[in-house]
């Protein structure tokens, strides 16, 4: 049983993490096209003791800023270029589908889990 509760926490755990993930990939695309805005990344911490997975810290991408050239922009230097955000649509998608799929996984394993303690408690009622 305490198998079964562990399995359980941890895919738990896992779709939490994902969803953190989700939101930082659509605040990222939310935000392509703000000026100045850096990418944010998250990790993963793994608990070992208790095989669970949490969302680490936040990061905000190194990568440089893209300079547009665009000397109307309230935002432009004297020579007519402003800092634009680091924002990769497609590695964004890429993140999006690749949380979304550990998601669904992380839900097939707690049905299971859900699934075979069902089993285990009716063999118990007979």
């Amino acid at each position: 049983m305490n198998d079964l509760t562990t399995s359980l926490a941890a895919s738990a755990s896992g779709m939490e993490a994902q969803a953190n993930r989700l939101r930082h990939v659509s605040e990222n695309i939310a935000n392509a096209d703000t000026p100045g805005y850096r990418r944010k990344v998250i990790s993963f911490d793994q608990v070992v003791e208790s095989g669970t997975v949490r969302a680490g810290k936040v990061r905000l991408d190194p990568r440089e800023l893209p300079e547009i050239y665009s000397p109307g922009h309230p935002m432009a230097n004297e020579a007519g270029y402003y800092n634009g955000s680091n924002v990769d649509l497609m590695i964004e998608i890429a993140d999006a589908r690749e949380a979304q799929r550990s998601y669904d996984a992380n839900v097939r394993l707690f049905d299971q889990a859900r699934q075979m303690m069902q089993s285990l408690f009716e063999v118990l009622r007979r």
